[in-house]
């Protein structure tokens, strides 16, 4: 990739984070500030960057735009988005779905909880590997050489007590996950969050998204989390079967 095409893309991926001045954009990438300058020009000519009246850029339209086309050509957001619904309607709870891609685990939709408290999370942003309920149900489909290349190569922050620490721990949970087909994360993430997922599966019997419900213990307790998990795979079934998946 050329070094004009990695820089333009840095500076996108740190208007992600907010809004930023030439300034402070120009430290962060190392770059010398025309440089940057040069860069939001033709960015701002696409729309993918916009200055507001305090000369501070933001994401602009353009990428807004984008970013809803390529929601739009993922085939399994558009088939499981009824049943992610319907579940969030019956339930109240925050529904997530994730897909694997290039070595990572992202979220590619959202219904939010109608409880006061919510977990941070948002279309596109990039789920733990090794300590989220969508992750365990994306890497356990994998074959086994390759769940052991990930598990290997995981960053093992640790984030809670419950969080997984070693690729031999990961690899266990794994192998639990396909043998019974669902996961959990038991505040490994989030200290006060609970999680159960479930795989989506094409016409193949692949396995193409994971679809979660995330509770926080203040709403109900993990036992109770435990008990929506026939619910939970009802839903990720009807969404699998209009996927083409036939058992």
């Amino acid at each position: 990739m050329s070094q004009t095409v990695t820089r333009a893309l840095r500076l996108l991926a740190e208007l992600g984070e907010g809004e930023r001045s030439l300034d402070q954009l120009a430290e962060l990438i190392g770059v010398h500030k025309t440089t940057v300058l040069r860069l939001l020009q033709s960015l701002e000519e696409q729309r993918f960057v916009h200055r507001d009246a305090d000369f501070r850029y933001h994401l602009g339209a353009g990428l807004f735009a984008l970013s809803s086309l390529a929601l739009e050509q993922r085939g399994i957001r558009r088939t499981a988005a009824p049943h992610l619904a319907e579940l969030n309607a019956a339930t109240g709870h925050t529904v997530h779905l994730a897909a694997y891609e290039g070595g990572e685990v992202v979220y590619i939709d959202k219904y939010d909880s109608r409880h006061p408290v919510r977990m941070y999370s948002r279309i596109g942003l990039r789920a733990g590997l090794h300590n989220t309920a969508v992750a365990k149900v994306l890497l356990a489909d994998l074959p086994p050489a390759e769940r052991r290349r990930v598990a290997e190569a995981v960053e093992y922050t640790v984030h809670t007590a419950n969080t997984l620490t070693t690729p031999a721990a990961l690899l266990t949970e794994l192998a639990t996950v396909a043998a019974q087909g669902w996961a959990q994360d038991h505040a490994e993430h989030e200290p006060f969050i609970n999680c159960i997922a479930a795989p989506v599966r094409d016409a193949t019997g692949r396995v193409v998204a994971a679809v979660s419900m995330s509770v926080p213990d203040m709403v109900l307790p993990y036992a109770q989390v435990l008990e929506l998990l026939p619910r939970l795979l009802a839903t990720a079934r009807a969404a699998s079967a209009d996927a083409g998946h036939r058992p």
